[in-house]
């Protein structure tokens, strides 16, 4: 295989997958773990990719980033800040919850700054929420830094999920389609968003009216795979009826 095309490939499996291991690579490409060494090394100072320990990871992406959603207009944030206190209701002394990343987690962080409980995080924004919280056992899971989302991704974010487990999770999306359907535009935190699903007893995803319907490029998981979805007024009442009818409650 031409250089060329590996490197097409090497970046092509980054933005697509997320940050992975020469090893991972290598069996992808069909040649040695020191070929695509030296790939990645070419690739870095090209600044086409970054290089980290034992692998690699695509450069910073053109997703919205955490600072600019958390700065949208005062209606949609009102929406999101009812979405996480209706969310927080759903939370007793004593669970273990596991939250996503996004401005709705956020803010559900922040109505739980006060109680006992175990949270378990790939946010760096709620890391930085209740990093003081005295009652609250901080777990931060490791994985590689996306800045502008303030989040962790890669497989060690997702070998972290597979090591412990949650009463509840509270998942984030980029919309909802009319079946039901979650979906997500980040490609590389819909790994992570699964590891989350399969982690925790019940699955709550906080999604206020502005992601019904919604798109997204890659799909999170189908209605089957949740239990209660929390929303704001004005949500689509096909899509709210279409949850209904595959046994999720939605709470509005």
């Amino acid at each position: 295989m031409l250089p060329q095309r590996r490197h097409d490939l090497i970046l092509r499996t980054l933005r697509a997958e997320g940050p992975a291991p020469v090893g991972v690579l290598a069996e992808r490409l069909g040649v040695s773990p020191a070929t695509v060494r030296r790939d990645l090394g070419q690739l870095d100072r090209e600044g086409r990719l970054t290089r980290v320990y034992g692998g690699a990871v695509a450069c910073a992406d053109d997703d919205e980033p955490f600072a600019q959603v958390a700065g949208e207009d005062a209606e949609r944030a009102d929406a999101k800040e009812a979405v996480a206190r209706r969310a927080s209701a759903l939370v007793a002394d004593g669970d273990t919850v596991l939250l996503d990343i996004g401005t709705t987690a956020h803010r559900l962080a922040r109505q739980l700054r006060d109680r006992a409980l175990t949270v378990i995080t790939s946010s760096l924004a709620v890391y930085e929420e209740l990093k003081d919280a005295e009652d609250v056992q901080l777990v931060l899971l490791g994985g590689v830094v996306r800045r502008s989302c303030h989040s962790m991704v890669g497989f060690l974010t997702e070998d972290a999920l597979r090591q412990v487990r949650a009463g509840t999770v509270f998942l984030g999306a980029s919309g909802v389609r009319c079946d039901g359907q979650v979906m997500d535009s980040t490609v590389v935190e819909v790994p992570v968003k699964r590891a989350m699903v399969a982690a925790a007893d019940r699955v709550v995803l906080l999604a206020d009216a502005g992601k019904f319907p919604g798109t997204g490029l890659a799909k999170v998981c189908g209605p089957d795979a949740l239990d209660v979805v929390v929303t704001s007024a004005g949500a689509d009442a096909t899509t709210c009826a279409a949850l209904g009818e595959a046994g999720v409650e939605v709470l509005r």
